[in-house]
């Protein structure tokens, strides 16, 4: 799309882990030390804590990039397990065969544990635990994952522990109960977000890495990016790329400040204002404020209006959303849209039933006509039922771009992830189907606690849904070719040709182009999904029935 546009090899800021763009600031760079030393040293925890998007799951990549070779590590990716499943994970990891009989067996398992770690030492190498997101750990299988440590030598322990974790962690490991644990800590490091002079030379780091041949971002842009990003590595990622894709399609060869603004107005789902309008302001407020004091202290006085006759006085009312009603006018009752006051996080912590990931997709499926018949592989069910789900990451400009009903990941201040239906989407503000009723949620207060997943489903025209792309034949294609021509008004004769030639892969390009899609003239599940919400059915849910803000 836009790599070529800006002479790229690659998209430079990609929000997945890659190894190769890691960019060693103070902080990263001792953070990998403290894990470095965690492997090479033994016994007891290592623990990394960090914010939401600095960068920790980057840089344990990276550790594990460079494990030494008499290293054997164990990553533990889902910490929602009880005591016993994380020890049979770990013996998993470790390739520990658990036979059948004696998978409920602590005992065993930790016997067997044991007889791994004493024949690696046997033979000079170290075993290594990395458990992420261990916020999630509850306190029961923490006291296990301790009592693992407890398997030692004489000389050494056997097992080193590294726990990866957002700050949450620290507040857990502080807890009373679990202080026997948080004593056998040997070596702890909390990743911050980045200055601003370290945003500036991350960013163009990662350029470089993607092949950049000069100065892409204006300087006031960089400042930018750091104002409105404070630093979140993850964050920097979303809006950089945002803005590359935003002066690509207005062929600027430069990224300049209101580029950045726009792109993070797509990510956060607001607008933002110049530092400059701000201070402008808060100096026309002082000198308000100043001429006021002055004429208060030479006894000006104002005319007072004459009082109005009590029956015309009219008291406004608060609507759900917050603003003023109209005189004689009634705010609707539903869906709700909460008081400024209440945060999405306690609107999630009280809806806790039903924002359970089964519970979304019941309500997704139920949008199309379809229910489930239990918890278990919803997207499975949904397949059976002439549908198909779609995982995506982005922007709010690529679920309008959709266009279809979705289910979004959230994760609240504690850690906690919820799932959540998104039902209804305008341009300030989000319908979350929490079950029981709806709520409509200013889209920053949804965006706080959103960072891109979200599951979208939809009806393929055709048995089976795969990309696309030249020199390929078939109904689908034939499907593909015949929805272009129904979208610019061409009837279907004669019958269309099942192969993806030159001039089918223009018109899909021309598509991508036109709804801000990737344009490079395959058809993706992404673009197939955004063609038939084009000509949806009479019916199928959408977000919004008006055009799709691109």
């Amino acid at each position: 799309m836009y790599t070529s546009f800006f002479g790229l090899s690659e998209k430079p800021f990609a929000i997945t882990p890659d190894p190769r763009y890691l960019y060693l600031s103070e902080r990263h760079a001792e953070a990998l030390a403290h894990l470095l030393y965690g492997i090479n040293e033994a016994g007891g925890f290592i623990q990394l804590t960090g914010e939401v998007g600095t960068g920790k799951t980057t840089v344990v990549r990276t550790l594990l990039a460079r494990v030494p070779q008499h290293a054997d590590v164990a990553v533990i990716l889902n910490p929602r397990v009880t005591p016993l499943e994380f020890l049979l994970t770990t013996c998993e990891e470790l390739g520990v065969h658990i036979a059948d009989p004696f998978r409920d067996s602590v005992k065993h398992m930790v016997d067997a544990l044991n007889q791994r770690l004493l024949a690696a030492h046997a033979e000079g190498r170290r075993i290594i635990v990395i458990v992420d997101e261990a916020q999630n750990l509850s306190a029961e299988t923490l006291e296990q994952v301790r009592l693992l440590t407890n398997l030692e030598t004489a000389t050494q322990k056997l097992l080193q522990i590294i726990l990866i974790g957002q700050p949450e962690l620290r507040e857990l490991l502080d807890r009373n109960d679990l202080r026997q644990l948080a004593q056998r800590v040997t070596g702890r490091y909390h990743l911050t977000p980045l200055s601003r002079e370290e945003t500036e030379a991350y960013v163009r780091h990662r350029l470089r890495v993607a092949g950049a041949a000069g100065e892409i971002f204006t300087p006031r842009a960089l400042r930018e990016v750091h104002r409105l990003t404070e630093g979140v590595p993850r964050v920097i990622n979303v809006t950089c790329d945002r803005a590359l894709l935003g002066a690509y399609t207005q062929e600027s060869p430069k990224i300049t400040a209101p580029l950045i603004r726009q792109a993070a107005g797509e990510v956060y789902g607001r607008s933002f204002t110049p530092r400059w309008v701000n201070w402008a302001a808060g100096s026309a407020l002082a000198v308000a404020v100043a001429v006021a004091a002055e004429l208060g202290v030479h006894g000006w006085h104002a005319e007072p209006a004459p009082p109005a006759h009590p029956a015309a006085t009219h008291v406004p009312t608060t609507s759900v959303t917050g603003t003023i009603a109209a005189p004689g006018t009634t705010a609707a009752a539903t869906p709700r849209t909460p008081p400024p006051s209440t945060s999405i996080n306690a609107l999630l912590a009280a809806n806790v039933a039903t924002t359970t990931e089964a519970a979304a997709f019941r309500r997704l499926l139920s949008l199309w006509g379809t229910a489930m018949t239990d918890d278990r592989d919803p997207c499975g069910q949904a397949q059976k039922a002439g549908l198909a789900c779609l995982d995506q990451r982005g922007s709010w400009a690529q679920v309008r771009a959709l266009n279809r009903p979705a289910i979004l990941s959230l994760l609240d201040d504690q850690g906690q992830k919820y799932h959540v239906v998104l039902s209804a989407l305008d341009d300030d503000t989000a319908t979350l189907d929490l079950g029981e009723h709806d709520e409509r949620v200013p889209l920053d207060q949804v965006s706080r606690d959103w960072f891109g997943d979200f599951t979208v489903v939809w009806k393929p025209k055709t048995p089976r849904a795969h990309e696309l792309s030249l020199g390929m034949h078939g109904d689908e294609v034939r499907w593909l070719r015949r929805s272009l021509r129904a979208l610019h008004g061409v009837g279907s004769e004669p019958e269309p040709d099942d192969v993806y030639d030159e001039e089918l892969a223009i018109a899909v390009q021309n598509f991508q182009r036109e709804h801000r899609l990737n344009v490079d003239g395959i058809a993706g599940l992404q673009t197939q999904v955004v063609l038939d919400t084009a000509l949806a059915d009479p019916g199928s849910p959408l977000l919004t029935h008006s055009p799709p803000h691109g």
